[in-house]
C-alpha cells in the first residue's frame, strides 16, 4: 500500500515538473492555446482532398464522431480566434459552417437525418450565433449569414407543431419520428432552444424570442427536469407523461441553461433571472466542480463516458466564462474556479510521444491515456477561457454587430428530404445528443439515456 502511494506521488510530481503548458501570464496562455488548437485541428480532415468539410471523422463505425460534434468544434474555434486573435483557422471554420447548412439553410442536411436531433441542429445554430456575437468575419454576400442561420435554426424549432401536447409541451429528443429516441423529451434539446432564444432576444432586441425562452424555462421546471436546487436531469419519456425522469446529470446541461439565464438577465434586468443565475452557479459547482476541477459526474469515475460526453467539460468552461461578461456580478465567483480547473487540466497534459497530449480525468493529476478531439477541445476551451477578461463582450445589432439577419429564415423548411415522410415540426421536436441507453454500474450511480450517439 505504501509503495503504491509512493508511486502515485512520484507520478504526480513528475507530471507537474514535466508540465508543458503554462498559464501564468496572457502570453503563456496564448502560446498554450496555439499548441492546443493545432493538436485539436489534427483530428479534423474535412479540408483535405476527398473529405467532407465540417465534420469530424464519423459517424460510427466510420469514425468516432457524430455530426453534431463538428458544429460544437467550430464554436470552440470561434472562441479561440476571439480570445487569442489568431486567425489561422478562420477560413477552415467558415468553410465548415457553410458547408453543412443544408438545402434550406437551417442546419438540417438530409445526409444526417438518421442522427439528427434538435440539439444536434442546435449546436450548429449556437456556433452560428456565436459567430454573430463575436463579429467573426462574415461570409460572402451570396452565402447565408451567421445571424440568419441562427434564426433559421430557432424558427424551425419554434414552430408550434414541434412543441406537441405530450408532457404539457417541450421539444422531443429526435427530429424524425422514425429515429430511436423520438419518444424522449430532454433537457439539452430544450436548453439549447432556451439558450438561442435568450441570445437572439439580446442581439435583436426582440421580445418575442425572450417570451419563448421564458416559457421554455417554465416548462423544464414544471415537468421536473430542473429541481428547486437547480439540479438538471437528462430527460423522460412521453408515453410515461415524462414522469419517469432519468436523473443522470451532465455538465453541458448546466452550462447551456446558465448561459441562457445570464442572457435573459442581461436583456430583462429582472431579479428572477439574477436569482436563477446564482442558483445554477451554485448547483454547477456543487455537482461538477469537486475540488474546483471540472468533473463529469455521471461517467468519469469509472470512465464509462461516451465520445460525446468526453467533450462536455469544454462547453461548460466556455459558457461559464461568457456568463461573467453577460452577467458581470458572477465574475468574482466563477473566474477563480475556472482558473483552478484550467490548471488541473494542463497539469495532466503529459502523455503521447510528444509529452504534451491531454487526457480527460483532470482531477487525477496524471495523464489517463484517454485521447480524442473532445478531450483536447476540453483543455483548449478551459485554457482559452482564461482570456475572457481581456476580450470584448458579445455584441448586439446596436453595439457593433455586423451580421445580417433574417427573422423569417427557416420558417416552413422543416422537411429533411423528399425521400422521407413529411416531417412536421412536431416530429422534429426534442433532440438530445443522439444516444442509446447506457446503464452504468451501481457504483457509477446513474442510469443514462439521451445524450450520446
Amino acid at each position: 500500500m505504501r509503495a503504491s502511494i509512493a508511486l502515485y506521488l512520484l507520478l504526480s510530481a513528475g507530471s507537474v515538473s514535466a508540465q508543458v503548458y503554462k498559464i501564468d501570464s496572457n502570453d503563456d496562455i496564448i502560446a498554450a492555446c496555439k499548441s492546443l488548437a493545432y493538436d485539436l485541428m489534427s483530428y479534423y480532415h474535412g479540408n483535405e482532398s476527398g473529405q467532407t468539410p465540417g465534420i469530424l471523422p464519423g459517424p460510427p463505425p466510420a469514425g468516432d464522431y457524430y455530426w453534431w460534434e463538428g458544429g460544437a468544434l467550430w464554436g470552440a474555434m470561434i472562441d479561440y480566434w476571439h480570445l487569442t486573435g489568431d486567425d489561422t483557422y478562420n477560413d477552415v471554420v467558415t468553410q465548415a459552417l457553410l458547408w453543412q447548412v443544408g438545402p434550406n439553410r437551417n442546419y438540417m442536411p438530409p445526409n444526417w437525418s438518421a442522427s439528427l436531433g434538435n440539439d444536434d441542429q442546435g449546436f450548429w445554430g449556437m456556433s452560428a450565433m456565436l459567430a454573430a456575437e463575436e463579429n467573426f468575419p462574415n461570409p460572402p454576400d451570396d452565402q447565408p449569414q451567421w445571424l440568419a442561420l441562427a434564426q433559421a435554426v430557432w424558427n424551425t424549432q419554434a414552430d408550434p407543431d414541434r412543441h406537441d401536447s405530450t408532457c404539457g409541451g417541450g421539444l422531443r429528443w429526435q427530429i424524425p419520428f422514425s429515429n430511436n429516441g423520438y419518444d424522449y423529451k430532454n433537457s439539452i434539446a430544450n436548453g439549447i432552444f432556451f439558450n438561442l432564444g435568450a441570445r437572439l432576444a439580446r442581439y435583436t432586441n426582440n421580445q418575442s424570442y425572450a417570451d419563448y425562452a421564458d416559457s421554455t424555462w417554465d416548462w423544464v421546471v414544471n415537468v421536473g427536469l430542473m429541481d428547486k436546487d437547480y439540479n438538471i436531469f437528462d430527460g423522460a419519456h412521453v408515453e410515461k407523461n415524462c414522469t419517469d425522469i432519468n436523473r443522470a446529470q451532465f455538465s453541458y446541461n448546466n452550462g447551456v441553461f446558465l448561459l441562457g439565464a445570464a442572457y435573459m438577465y442581461n436583456f430583462t434586468g429582472e431579479s428572477k433571472w439574477q436569482d436563477r443565475v446564482n442558483g445554477l452557479i451554485n448547483a454547477t459547482f456543487n455537482v461538477f466542480f469537486p475540488n474546483d476541477t471540472a468533473y463529469e459526474v455521471s461517467c468519469e469515475e469509472h470512465m464509462t463516458c461516451t465520445t460525446d460526453m468526453l467533450s462536455f467539460k469544454g462547453y461548460l468552461h466556455r459558457w461559464m466564462a461568457t456568463t461573467t461578461q453577460i452577467a458581470p456580478f458572477t465574475a468574482d465567483t466563477i473566474l477563480p474556479v475556472l482558473k483552478k480547473s484550467a490548471q488541473a487540466a494542463v497539469n495532466q497534459c503529459t502523455g503521447g510521444t510528444d509529452g504534451k497530449t491531454c487526457g480527460f480525468q483532470w482531477s487525477s493529476g496524471v495523464f489517463d491515456g484517454s485521447v480524442g478531439a473532445g478531450q483536447t477541445m476540453d483543455v483548449l476551451s478551459a485554457v482559452s477561457s482564461l482570456l475572457i477578461g481581456q476580450s470584448k463582450a458579445p455584441v448586439t445589432n446596436s453595439s457593433g454587430g455586423t451580421s445580417v439577419g433574417d427573422p423569417n429564415a427557416g420558417i416552413g423548411s422543416g422537411n429533411i428530404g423528399d425521400d422521407l415522410p413529411t416531417i412536421t415540426t412536431a416530429d422534429r421536436a426534442g433532440a438530445g445528443v443522439l444516444t442509446g441507453v447506457i446503464i452504468l454500474t451501481a457504483a457509477a450511480a446513474f442510469g443514462w439515456m439521451g445524450t450520446g450517439k
